[in-house]
């Protein structure tokens, strides 16, 4: 990171925005301009939350940005006031009313065991083994900056990996089979199904997610714990919400979560 970085960082005007203001109109220079210098921002905005970090989402990068950044994975915190249980009513979920607001339906890890602090690379069946269960969910994914998903994955990751909840439904009871092509979903926004598919669809399905994870935070100093929740990856797509709209992610069509969107109170 270069000295004008380490003394300038957009991590403070976007925690700022997420915890008082709710919109940014320009993303906060200066702007990342490689992975590590993005997560650095990240870390930097995570130690000013000062919130128990509880999961993690993972988002894709597609297209040229993969071989551009050698990965097509993003990671960012999710934390423990933006954890919600599905227990079979709608639920109300805070998005920022000027910002970007979407919903993703998603296959969720939860982490058998702490990882170890000094392990850094990971394999696949290594990953497989500290799966304690799979649940269904939702990533409410928000930001206070409209174009968050339009400026490339270093502006995703600086602002917390435009993470801003999780609803954790049903588990998969037979997840162990990892048989992803049957785990399919279809996303609704106001009744209408705007998305469909599977687990599959996912790059070295959901489990890859999860081994990519474990070796990013690992190299951050910041290992998984026994107990969180990882997103693993939007199966239908990020379909863009607003304020007062609807939506339900329905699992091998019969399981449904609901849930509504509302303007974040600062």
């Amino acid at each position: 990171m270069s000295s004008t970085q380490s003394t300038q960082n957009p991590a403070h005007a976007i925690v700022d925005a997420r915890q008082r203001t709710g919109f940014i109109e320009q993303f906060p220079t200066p702007i990342a301009a490689d992975l590590e210098t993005a997560y650095a921002y990240q870390d930097t905005a995570i130690d000013m939350v000062e919130e128990k970090i509880v999961g993690w989402k993972i988002g894709r990068i597609v297209g040229d940005d993969v071989e551009k950044y050698g990965t097509d994975r993003l990671f960012g915190p999710i934390f423990e006031s933006k954890i919600y249980h599905d227990k079979n009513e709608v639920t109300s979920a805070p998005v920022f009313s000027k910002g970007f607001a979407a919903v993703e339906s998603e296959i969720i890890f939860e982490v058998a065991a702490d990882t170890p602090a000094d392990k850094t690379e990971w394999t696949t069946q290594e990953a497989i083994d500290y799966i304690a269960n799979a649940y269904v969910g939702i990533e409410v994914a928000s930001s206070p900056f409209t174009g968050i998903n339009d400026n490339g994955p270093l502006v995703t990751i600086t602002d917390l990996g435009n993470n801003y909840g999780l609803i954790v439904g049903e588990p998969i009871e037979d997840w162990k089979s990892l048989d992803c092509e049957k785990w399919t979903f279809d996303t609704l926004i106001e009744g209408e199904v705007i998305g469909t598919g599977n687990a599959a669809g996912i790059p070295g399905t959901p489990v890859e997610s999860l081994r990519a994870l474990l070796e990013n935070t690992a190299k951050r100093g910041r290992p998984l714990k026994k107990g969180m929740l990882i997103t693993t990856g939007a199966v239908t797509g990020v379909h863009s919400v607003k304020v007062g709209q609807a939506a339900i992610a329905r699992f091998q069509n019969k399981v449904e979560i609901a849930c509504t969107f509302k303007a974040q109170n600062l």
